[in-house]
């Protein structure tokens, strides 16, 4: 045989190894959708959507598989990203981990007869993901407390951290939505103000005023009065216009009287600028007076600590970030797991190998999974169903699952799934669930009235995701029935 008869052969052979491996995968492909129970199967035909779009799995906790459709997909999973962060967070740091925001002074310093404090305030974060305005408040009363009553400059160490801070515009142009907030050592009251719109009913119009009260922020206000029982919410729309260090937010639209105060959300300045401005804002509020700035710098090895203010525990942080989906929080979550476990200053990228290590070293095989920054607020993000039922099936063994568990929003209640299956299928399921512009996802576990309970996965990417919400309600509820 010539040299050129052999590649003749081998390249046939090598034709037919690609059709039979062409075969071999459709055949996979068509016992995979055939094998679906007729209810999911059913569910999923409705919403129109091509199988290649949808990663799912469908399992008894610690038992059989009952269903699997491109279950080892790569897909960006949206807010279900969240659980994974949360959960590495949960074995990592534990339940009891709590976050310390503390002042301090020199050494050397004095309180004198006036209540003047010689020497800079120290502040000291540890990246406390829940710490709120009304928090700031009690921290800082507790130094008018301790007889001070003015203090020169407010010294920030964010040593902790390193550059981690995002263009809140970056992700789709909202950089006023507490969404995209940026992450940050101090982060108080999540960076963003309080717009409160309150009726008054004798004059027919809107009272509006900004919380905390803040020197350069403002409300335009149009916002129509309308009479009558009240039927919806307010329909109003909002504008940001920023000139230097000024912002005002142009309000419209109408709001019924009688439905009571509302309010709005809105991110006016960066978060060390919020921070700033609301340690001033607070300090003149209690009555005290401030001489200096604030200002970024280290601490005195030997400053002697004044207040301090405590974190509630990690258990009770990860139910705020997982029924409510807050990204920001998530995002300083993922920084506190690299601080705490051995990098300083934490950054994004070893946040995430640590998470990506956890998972690890608990037998969950992680390869082609992509953490942009943890909270799932992230195009390029990916997982399949089969990586986020396994950490699902390992959270389900842990000493910590009580506390994981109850983290998630719970079927009709609360969270994220208050809205959902509010019927006799309440209560009967805890989830993460994730909505981004081309992604839906669904996860978690789903109590059966037999009593038997299932992890239930459902990532769907494609233009028109939005279309698996009924999927994902069906699933649900047959679980529930069976």
């Amino acid at each position: 045989m010539s040299y050129i008869q052999m590649l003749m052969v081998l390249a046939r052979w090598r034709a037919r190894a690609i059709v039979l491996l062409l075969l071999m995968f459709l055949a996979n492909m068509a016992v995979q959708a055939q094998s679906l129970p007729a209810e999911v199967s059913r569910a999923w035909s409705n919403t129109g959507l091509p199988d290649t779009s949808l990663s799912m799995v469908i399992e008894e906790v610690g038992g059989a598989r009952l269903a699997a459709l491109g279950s080892s997909d790569l897909k960006n999973p949206a807010s279900v990203m969240k659980l994974l962060t949360t959960w590495s967070a949960l074995s990592e740091l534990g339940p009891d981990f709590v976050w310390r925001t503390t002042f301090l002074m020199d050494a050397n310093a004095v309180v004198n007869d006036n209540g003047g404090l010689s020497g800079p305030l120290y502040l000291r974060p540890s990246g406390d993901p829940l710490f709120l305005l009304q928090d700031l408040w009690r921290l800082m009363r507790e130094l008018r407390l301790r007889g001070i009553t003015e203090i020169s400059d407010i010294v920030i160490d964010r040593s902790k951290f390193g550059d981690i801070a995002i263009n809140p515009d970056d992700f789709d142009g909202k950089g006023d939505r507490p969404y995209n907030a940026s992450p940050d050592i101090l982060m108080v009251g999540f960076g963003a103000v309080r717009l409160v719109f309150t009726p008054d009913i004798n004059r027919q119009r809107w009272r509006a005023f900004v919380d905390p009260p803040i020197a350069g922020v403002k409300i335009d206000s149009n916002v129509r009065y309308r009479s009558g029982s009240c039927r919806s919410g307010p329909q109003v729309s909002s504008e940001t216009i920023t000139a230097g260090d000024q912002v005002s937010f142009r309000i419209s639209g109408e709001a019924t009287g009688s439905c009571g105060e509302f309010d709005l959300y809105r991110l006016a300045f960066s978060q060390s600028d919020f921070a700033a401005k609301a340690l001033k804002s607070m300090w003149t509020e209690l009555g005290g007076q401030m001489t200096g700035t604030v200002k970024e710098g280290p601490i005195a090895p030997d400053a002697v600590p004044l207040a301090a203010h405590e974190s509630p525990p990690l258990a009770e942080v990860i139910r705020v970030v997982n029924k409510s989906s807050n990204n920001v929080m998530t995002r300083v979550l993922l920084l506190t797991l690299a601080s705490e476990l051995g990098q300083r200053p934490a950054t994004v990228e070893g946040g995430v190998q640590r998470v990506l290590q956890t998972l690890n070293s608990q037998g969950i095989e992680t390869n082609g999974v992509v953490i942009e920054n943890g909270s799932g607020l992230a195009r390029r993000s990916r997982i399949s169903a089969d990586q986020v039922a396994k950490m699902l099936q390992v959270a389900w063994r842990s000493p910590a699952m009580p506390e994981y568990v109850s983290s998630l929003a719970i079927l009709g209640t609360d969270g994220t799934l208050r809205r959902r299956l509010r019927g006799d299928a309440r209560g009967y399921a805890h989830m993460k669930t994730g909505a981004l512009r081309d992604s839906r996802a669904i996860a978690g576990y789903v109590l059966s009235q037999s009593g038997k309970r299932y992890v239930f996965v459902s990532l769907v990417n494609n233009p028109q995701a939005f279309k698996a919400r009924d999927f994902e309600n069906q699933v649900v509820d047959w679980l529930i029935s069976r």
